[in-house]
């Protein structure tokens, strides 16, 4: 069954390591379900909901749409951690602006980075040569994202051991399906021959993607969409595009496309190559998934939606 989900809250951006409350009066006890879940983002939450099925209520602090590199917690951020009996965010910096956030409240909640148990081997830098800063869109190899639905598994069994084996096998039918997912992208991708397999996005986001799917991307920005973007960088992207004859690049629905048109315009000027804009419906999701009920509103439905938008346009 779905999880009962709480109206969504729209704000965005966390902490690397998770915390267990041991002071300051500690999280509220849990005495039965349903477990009080606040998520971070919209992609932790979907792996929150399906792994607690109706033993849970879910609140999404990061809406549809929402960056969650860029996003200032509200003033109800804190309250709402706190009367959570468990709290779920991606980690490895994804959510770095409610840092203070988390920070105020610690001794006050249950935390958990889901991304905790991907082994370091298996994470990307941040920039090259980083060993302490790692990309942290770790949901676009969805075999990555298996991991994720372990942790949530494990938490919440640890707090409502009566619901355990529900979370086992709401846990293991979701891992199977995140199985069949990961060899349905993978054929999806096989129908583009892998020298046309060039993703150009708004930031990097899909680094973990193109390692997974064999992509070779470029992101305008880096991993975070805070850093900034010059004319040296701009002029570098158009002239990647230009030499190489890139027929696409994408926009993505939670960061804006301006850079990326810029960009476009120069190598139209310098190259004289026209290069599409994929955007509107066919935008990629990256960092948030799309409204409920649309077809991006479920992870499984956000990786489907990216794989078609991006083989389609790159074969043409």
């Amino acid at each position: 069954m779905l999880p009962r989900i709480l109206g969504s809250v729209t704000i965005a951006a966390t902490v690397v390591v998770g915390f267990v409350g041991c002071s300051g009066g500690g999280p509220p006890k849990f005495e039965g379900p349903p477990v009080r879940v606040v998520c971070t983002t919209t992609i932790v939450a979907d792996a929150v909901g399906r792994v607690g099925g109706d033993r849970v209520t879910v609140q999404t602090l990061m809406g549809p749409g929402v960056d969650p590199h860029r996003y200032l917690p509200s003033a109800g951020d804190r309250g709402r951690l706190e009367a959570a009996h468990l709290v779920f965010f991606n980690g490895l910096h994804l959510e770095g602006k409610m840092t203070d956030t988390f920070e105020k409240s610690r001794g006050r909640i249950r935390g958990f980075p889901v991304a905790r148990d991907i082994p370091v081997a298996s994470l990307r830098p941040a920039e090259p040569g980083s060993e302490t800063q790692f990309d942290p869109h770790v949901w676009f190899d969805v075999k990555l994202w298996a991991s994720a639905v372990g942790c949530v598994r494990d938490e919440l069994a640890a707090l409502d051991p009566a619901g355990a084996e529900t979370y086992r096998a709401n846990a293991a039918a979701y891992l199977a399906e995140l199985a069949a997912l990961d060899a349905e992208v993978r054929t999806i991708a096989d129908r583009l021959p892998k020298a046309r397999r060039v993703l150009v996005t708004s930031h990097d986001a899909f680094g973990y993607f193109g390692r997974a799917y064999w992509f070779e991307v470029r992101g305008l920005q880096g991993v975070s969409t805070a850093s900034e973007t010059g004319t040296p960088d701009r002029q570098q992207l158009a002239d990647f595009l230009g030499r190489n004859k890139i027929p696409a690049v994408f926009t993505e629905t939670s960061v804006p496309s301006e850079g990326l048109r810029a960009v476009l315009d120069t190598c139209r000027k310098d190259w004289k190559h026209e290069v599409r804009l994929v955007g509107g419906d066919d935008a990629l999701y990256s960092d948030a998934l799309g409204e409920p009920g649309t077809p991006g509103g479920t992870y499984a439905g956000m990786i489907r939606h990216n794989i078609v938008v991006i083989v389609d346009a790159l074969s043409k």
